[in-house]
């Protein structure tokens, strides 16, 4: 029972990891897409 337990809780932890890190690369790349289409509209009413 208790390696069945420990077996379980490496795979949550591994999963809650590896979404996390996911998580974060997908909200950088969105951030900076957002702020290069904020820079291009800003650059287009300039002109």
């Amino acid at each position: 029972m208790d390696e069945q337990l420990r077996i379980i809780l490496i795979i949550i932890i591994s999963v809650s990891i590896f979404g996390l890190l996911v998580f974060v690369f997908v909200k950088n790349y969105i951030r900076n897409k957002i702020n290069r289409l904020v820079d291009e509209e800003k650059k287009r009413k300039l002109k």
